[in-house]
């Protein structure tokens, strides 16, 4: 892998609906505007082929990996514009009862070259929003790492940036870029978008690449959108408009990771610790008495 070369990374901001053919046809779009532009990496959103909350329509809606027409399109679409894809997440039927969030990194060649199932369910309560994952999608159990021709790529979607662990451990195994297409709400977008990828990239000292769904969707839910390309400094290099559709580009140079690494070595510095479970002084005090 030429290490050293420079690349166009390009975000795909969408507003995805309920039908997966419209989104199809939306991510396709902006996809060919990103490569007219000069992308050679192009990433899109969590959940790029529909945005479906009701149990009922969307599991008449999923299809498995195999039969799933916007998978088909977009390894046709990589293929004809000889890009790397990395297709945010799909929702996938792996069973009857249960769907999948998957990842895909697709090659110019139009081939798999990686798949990603999210790993951490979002199940939370936001006060007057309520989400619970789990109870359609089957979690993943395992951290994804893939070459690129420009460095290794460590793949992880939304949530998952909540969990620093994985993505220690992806840098750890030789990660340069970290994936995270969202679709993240507004009022944790508002919150806490750019501190958490911001945070990823510099304790890592890692490009963090994420697309994210923006706006009011048809089924009423609102995400946060601000697509953000990130460098290994925490620098932001680009970042999507707000909540409109559209793409995000930056030119991304390598060797800044190595830089970084370099300037804040923390990768090497990491060390194994024992823990010690001190009770406070209240504590040991009732104890005496209760001994007594």
């Amino acid at each position: 892998m030429d290490t050293e070369t420079t690349f166009i990374a390009a975000m795909i901001q969408m507003r995805a609906g309920l039908l997966p053919e419209p989104n199809l046809d939306q991510g396709a779009r902006l996809i060919r505007e990103a490569a007219a532009q000069g992308a050679s990496f192009v990433q899109t959103p969590e959940v790029s082929n529909m945005m479906q909350t009701d149990r009922i329509a969307l599991f008449e809606q999923l299809r498995s990996e195999d039969d799933d027409r916007s998978l088909a399109g977009y390894r046709d679409l990589a293929r004809e514009l000889k890009i790397h894809l990395n297709i945010g997440s799909l929702a996938l039927q792996i069973t009857p009862e249960k769907a999948v969030n998957r990842s895909f990194l697709i090659g110019p060649s139009g081939d798999i070259l990686a798949r990603y199932d999210k790993i951490h369910m979002f199940d939370i309560d936001l006060g007057g929003e309520s989400y619970r994952e789990s109870a359609n999608y089957q979690p993943g159990e395992t951290a994804v790492i893939t070459d690129l021709p420009w460095g290794r790529l460590g793949m992880t979607i939304c949530y998952d940036v909540r969990f620093p662990a994985l993505y220690r451990a992806l840098a750890e195994a030789g990660a340069s870029f970290l994936t995270v297409p969202s679709a993240f709400t507004k009022k944790t977008g508002e919150a806490h978008w750019h501190t958490l990828l911001r945070a990823r990239a510099i304790e890592n000292g890692c490009f963090v690449f994420a697309a994210a769904q923006a706006g009011l969707h048809e089924n009423n839910r609102e995400t946060f959108g601000h697509s953000l390309i990130v460098d290994p400094w925490g620098t932001v290099l680009a970042e999507g408009g707000g909540t409109e559709p559209g793409i995000v580009l930056a030119t991304i140079d390598p060797a800044k990771v190595a830089t970084a690494r370099k300037t804040v070595p923390s990768l090497q510095h990491g060390r194994r610790f024992s823990f010690a479970d001190h009770k406070s002084a209240s504590d040991h005090l009732h104890l005496v008495r209760g001994s007594a």
